[in-house]
């Protein structure tokens, strides 16, 4: 399997509602680095997985919505614990959403997989992957 993999980050706020979260529960910062990696079986005619430039303007604008923002103000993210691991399934769907949409032309539709990691720190991390079934789905 080949992959390309692009990086971008992200500073949010956010609150977190339960007892396991501690501090947590109440509004706190973070900052985020976001690794998009697309992958394929085969390498496209041109021999890539998919454009490096395409694949961080997407990235870009997948996170545009969330940076600088109070994820708990964001609408379609109101009442949920906007954890590391919920955050990496998020901006995966919402990358799987622009992959669909064309975003990556014919080698986004060639993808096979997308594996989204969000590093909290140098010591934490958590990751979401999922097929996009050759189609971007």
């Amino acid at each position: 399997m080949y992959s390309l993999t692009v990086r971008d980050h992200i500073m949010i706020a956010h609150s977190f509602v339960g007892a396991i979260f501690g501090p947590a529960q109440a509004l706190h910062g973070a900052t985020f680095v976001v690794d998009a990696e697309f992958r394929r079986r085969h390498l496209s005619s041109d021999g890539l997985v998919v454009d490096i430039g395409a694949a961080s303007t997407l990235l870009k604008e997948v996170l545009a919505p969330l940076n600088y923002r109070n994820l708990d103000e964001v609408p379609e993210l109101r009442g949920r614990n906007t954890t590391t691991e919920f955050l990496a399934g998020e901006i995966h769907r919402r990358l799987a959403t622009g992959i669909r949409a064309g975003a990556l032309g014919a080698d986004g539709a060639a993808l096979d997989s997308l594996r989204i990691r969000l590093s909290e720190s140098h010591v934490a991390w958590a990751a979401y992957e999922a097929p996009l079934g050759g189609d971007g789905a």
